[in-house]
């Protein structure tokens, strides 16, 4: 059974935890940032329990840092991961499901940032499957949009954004 709840205090070491078991350097201290924001009204921060083990999370961030959703005042789905155990079994569905119901309590539009290189290929799938389409500002890395002759090492970094009229 898939549980979806908000992130509370126990959860920043059993998460860090639950990534370091599969070679993903995630600290706690983000997760304590994460909780920190969520009680200041920043994001919103969804964590996915399987039969009661940690399988996933998602973030709802009210002001995003992409300048285009911030002049456009789209929340942004961010920092979206399920355990590579727990992938293929719905949990990302319903993550994101239930991060869409957050943002339509306050707007119709989504926004979300994906990468462009194979390990975001199973993303790229999901969110077109959803109905996410690119937001035409091309791709973005730190704080600029690149531009044509630009050179960038292609890296985590690098984010075509994506939206989605909620119904």
């Amino acid at each position: 059974m898939i549980h979806i709840r908000l992130l509370n205090e126990n959860d920043p070491v059993v998460i860090s935890q639950a990534f370091q078991g599969q070679g993903w350097a995630k600290s706690a201290e983000q997760y304590i940032q994460y909780l920190a924001e969520q009680k200041n009204g920043e994001r919103v921060t969804l964590v996915a329990e399987l039969d009661g083990a940690f399988a996933g999370y998602v973030n709802v961030l009210w002001n995003s840092y992409y300048p285009s959703f911030k002049e456009q005042g789209i929340p942004e789905v961010n920092d979206f991961n399920v355990l590579i155990k727990y992938q293929r079994q719905g949990i990302g569905s319903r993550l994101m499901d239930r991060a869409e119901e957050v943002i339509q309590e306050r707007t119709d539009t989504a926004g979300i940032g994906v990468g462009v290189f194979f390990d975001y290929g199973k993303a790229q799938i999901l969110y077109a499957h959803r109905g996410y389409i690119p937001d035409g500002q091309g791709i973005h890395k730190h704080d600029r949009y690149l531009k044509w002759g630009d050179e960038t090492i292609i890296d985590d970094d690098v984010v075509l954004y994506l939206t989605k009229k909620l119904s």
